[in-house]
């Protein structure tokens, strides 16, 4: 049984803020790309990031690992992670997990850059 991997990461900019738009899903197999990307940002001097999650599916454990480092890292140096969500299962997760007393989620890439 072969599974198909849906997900993608396409980055964009903004206002001078990178958004990266991810899209599928994010799990143990797919978050290390995003870790990457974010990793990157933050290494070329990227103080803020948007992530929009608006077009994912499902996020686990791992993925909310790799986010919260995230934010730890651009917090550390003076920065932000703002998170794009509108699915009402993905919001749930971060309601769960307590993650949104921890992010700034917003309901739009727009509305992101512009906190």
């Amino acid at each position: 049984m072969t599974t198909e991997v849906n997900f993608a990461v396409t980055e964009s900019e903004a206002d001078g803020t990178p958004v990266l738009a991810v899209q599928g899903e994010v799990d143990v197999s797919t978050a290390p790309e995003l870790r990457e990307r974010l990793l990157a940002l933050a290494e070329a001097g990227r103080t803020v990031a948007v992530v929009d999650l608006s077009e994912v599916s499902f996020v686990d454990s791992t993925a909310l690992g790799v986010l919260v480092s995230g934010v730890k890292r651009l917090r550390s140096s003076g920065g932000d992670l703002r998170l794009v969500v509108t699915q009402p299962r993905i919001s749930k997760v971060f309601e769960i997990t307590g993650l949104d007393d921890v992010f700034r989620i917003f309901a739009s890439a727009e509305e992101a850059v512009q906190a």
